[in-house]
């Protein structure tokens, strides 16, 4: 099995696609209702899709990056911020990672997020012996 798409429900397609392509996505479906998007890296891809509204979620949906500095720069000055703020400084978490949590246009909870060879195999990681 393998994860392949997430879909979020958004208020506004237009809004919302030029949003999702501002981070990077590759916009390869698109209707009035709905829109995919490849990520720029491998072969998953990730979807909206219009709703009447967007309840409050607790899901966050990570997308990881190289740099998370220099994305996050990137879409400052592309324009993008967090609730009208200016994008939260990066923060190395103790599980190794580092990462800018922002929202999207809808509320929908992201976060952007290095983690390298430690997303998979952090020192504390489950060993098999098989």
């Amino acid at each position: 099995m393998r994860l392949n798409n997430v879909m979020v429900h958004v208020t506004d397609i237009p809004r919302a696609r030029d949003f999702y392509r501002t981070l990077g996505l590759e916009l390869i479906v698109e209707s009035d209702h709905y829109c995919r998007f490849l990520s720029p890296d491998g072969d998953s891809t990730f979807s909206i899709h219009l709703a009447d509204s967007v309840p409050d979620s607790p899901i966050t949906i990570y997308f990881e990056c190289d740099d998370v500095d220099a994305t996050r720069q990137n879409l400052i000055s592309a324009g993008l911020s967090e609730g009208g703020e200016t994008l939260a400084e990066p923060v190395d978490q103790p599980w190794l990672w580092r990462e800018v949590h922002l929202r999207d246009p809808d509320g929908n909870r992201l976060c952007l997020f290095h983690a390298g060879e430690n997303r998979i195999n952090p020192p504390w990681r489950i060993r098999t012996d098989s």
